[in-house]
């Protein structure tokens, strides 16, 4: 035998002989300290608070017109049918009017590639269904009434009229900005 097979044999020896010891120890001492640890903790426990006492309050408001009666909702439609003729003016000449055909294509669908002046007037150069088309202030653009109010080289605005959650007609403001890099 060569010596470093000896050295390679008695290394292996003594390495098994050491992982042997570990593994015939007995768990009395970890057991020891576990129950040791279980009988010194002791659960912090915070008292509750004491309820609020409910006191009830006698209703003072006899005088006064019911929630619920046939006055309270007789103000409440007059007050919502003259809201809704004052909403009906900003959208009537909307209505009344020719539709362009840029109209009927959505916002999100238009995409503004370009602007260039025109006769001294800023046109925008947008782009829906791969079509080219020229707009200019006063043009209609989308699907809730916009007109363009502005025209710039990186950006149109629209006035648009949409309703709301309570079907109220309002006015509001989009911006398309200028799409580099597409084809």
């Amino acid at each position: 035998m060569t010596p470093s097979k000896i050295v390679c044999l008695v290394s292996t020896l003594v390495a098994m002989l050491g992982l042997g010891a570990c593994g015939n120890s007995d768990q009395a001492e970890l057991q020891q300290w576990m129950t040791d640890q279980r009988s010194q903790a002791k659960p912090k426990v915070e008292r509750l608070p004491e309820p609020t006492k409910f006191s009830p309050q006698p209703y003072t408001q006899e005088g006064l017109t019911e929630p619920f009666s046939n006055q309270k909702l007789a103000q409440a439609l007059k007050r919502d049918s003259s809201q809704a003729t004052a909403n009906a003016g900003l959208i009537a000449p909307e209505l009344a009017r020719r539709k362009e055909p840029l109209e009927g294509s959505p916002l999100d669908a238009v995409a503004m590639v370009g602007s260039l002046i025109k006769v001294g007037q800023p046109v925008a150069l947008v782009r829906v269904d791969n079509l080219l088309y020229q707009v200019r202030v006063g043009n209609y653009l989308g699907q809730n009434y916009g007109r363009i109010t502005k025209v710039s080289e990186t950006d149109l605005t629209l006035r648009e009229i949409v309703q709301d959650a309570t079907g109220e007609w309002t006015e509001r403001i989009a911006t398309l900005q200028l799409q580099e890099g597409q084809k």
